[in-house]
């Protein structure tokens, strides 16, 4: 059975639109401390950036998820670095509107399908790439996107495999960001360019705001089709 990423209901049973498409990037974001998670998130929203994937990095991470689900309705909240069943459960349950994964598994895309949200498998070839439009997944996270081979990698795919659509994610930046986006098979880019290590220690969410805002302005740059 084909799975259309942009249609996919929400844990709540409200059709979630594809993360490719709410904004030209999307903000990968590790914390340390929960309590960073609801001013971070809505410092993110107010710059243009509404989709967030929180990283399963560490421990505080599911209930990252769940103070923004529950307080930032503007926020459309995801888990990053899925790899396991487990986890996908877990982070639908904090109320993770959508799924990443740096790699994937038959399990791993099985257990995806059934969590009712969309998902961004991860691939890095050719190979991954087929394999999972022959599941029918169209939606993809190109990762690690520059030691993958970047914008010359994703431009060469995009002639054989034009179904396929991606958000690279890996040595992106504000210098870089612009030439992905270019590519007609990127939907958009993730990054933690906007998320600075001094800015959150600070918990300067000016700072943070406003680097969101120049990154939502990207889109700008895509030419029209």
């Amino acid at each position: 059975m084909a799975f259309a990423l942009g249609a996919a209901p929400g844990h709540d049973g409200v059709v979630t639109a594809s993360p490719l498409d709410l904004a030209p990037v999307l903000p990968v974001v590790v914390l340390q401390d929960a309590s960073d998670a609801v001013p971070l998130a809505r410092a993110l929203v107010a710059g243009g950036l509404p989709a967030i994937e929180v990283t399963l990095r560490t421990p505080v991470a599911l209930d990252a998820i769940r103070a923004i689900a529950g307080e930032v309705p503007d926020a459309v909240v995801g888990a990053g670095t899925v790899i396991t069943p487990q986890q996908v459960q877990e982070s639908v349950a904090a109320g993770a509107r959508f799924l990443v994964s740096p790699g994937w598994t038959d399990v791993l895309l099985q257990a995806m399908r059934e969590s009712g949200v969309p998902f961004l498998p991860g691939v890095s070839t050719a190979s991954e790439v087929v394999a999972l439009l022959e599941r029918g997944v169209t939606e993809m996270k190109f990762f690690p996107a520059e030691a993958a081979g970047g914008t010359a990698y994703l431009k060469s795919l995009s002639g054989p495999l034009p179904q396929a659509r991606f958000c690279p994610t890996g040595g992106i930046g504000p210098g870089n960001a612009p030439a992905y986006l270019n590519l007609p098979n990127v939907g958009c880019v993730g990054g933690t360019w906007m998320l600075p290590a001094d800015a959150i220690a600070a918990r300067d969410w000016g700072w943070v705001e406003a680097l969101a805002r120049e990154a939502s302005q990207l889109e700008r740059l895509r030419p029209q089709v």
